[in-house]
């Protein structure tokens, strides 16, 4: 397993103050509605200029996906982490316990499902989450070719293992939001993908 570095304490701050902002504009965009939400709203809220928004975020849209730079970060550094003779798929499900706790948060439980409602009921937005979800690949995909030895640029199967593992993510996530959510979302994602081959 390889030992992480320590982030510097200047991206410490930049994730802490993102992570806030974010989780503002989650219940401005639960009372108000995203479409209604201005710019100027949320800046108000935080009492921040525009200009300091805009040092963290490009726009509203990002506000709401910018979990996926999050969440591809995190990702990476799991699963750099993980012991080098693991089994990839292994490696792959226990990186995304990062996902998992984001949906089994009980504290976040309900801002999470409105957050996903707002995604997928806007198609702007479901869009972005899509080209996120591929950039989370593409990283996803370049460690798996070094561990496999098989580089991506020249072998599909690196991009394809983590393609099938991110399709399970997004497979329990939406099993999770269009039921009553008594079935925890590390046991839905477990269960995709127990559903493919370990590879």
């Amino acid at each position: 397993m390889r030992e992480s570095t320590p982030l510097p304490v200047r991206e410490r701050a930049r994730r802490a103050m993102r992570a806030e902002l974010a989780m503002l504009a989650q219940d401005l965009f639960a009372a108000k509605g995203y479409e209604q939400t201005t710019i100027d709203d949320l800046v108000a809220a935080a009492g921040i200029s525009r200009r300091t928004f805009f040092r963290y975020f490009t726009s509203k849209e990002d506000l709401v996906l910018g979990k996926y730079d999050a969440w591809s970060q995190t990702l990476v550094e799991a699963l750099a982490a993980r012991p080098a003779d693991e089994p990839v798929w292994e490696s792959l499900r226990r990186a995304f316990d990062v996902v998992v706790e984001y949906f089994e948060d009980a504290t976040l439980a309900e801002r999470s499902l409105a957050m996903e409602k707002v995604i997928h009921d806007n198609p702007a937005l479901s869009a972005g989450e899509i080209e996120r979800i591929s950039r989370v690949q593409s990283e996803l995909a370049e460690l798996v070719a070094a561990r496999t030895g098989r580089p991506a640029a020249t072998d599909p199967r690196p991009t394809v293992v983590a393609g099938a593992a991110l399709a399970c993510v997004v497979a329990a996530k939406d099993v999770w939001i269009s039921t009553d959510r008594s079935r925890p979302f590390g046991t839905l994602l477990d269960e995709a993908m127990g559903a493919l081959k370990p590879v």
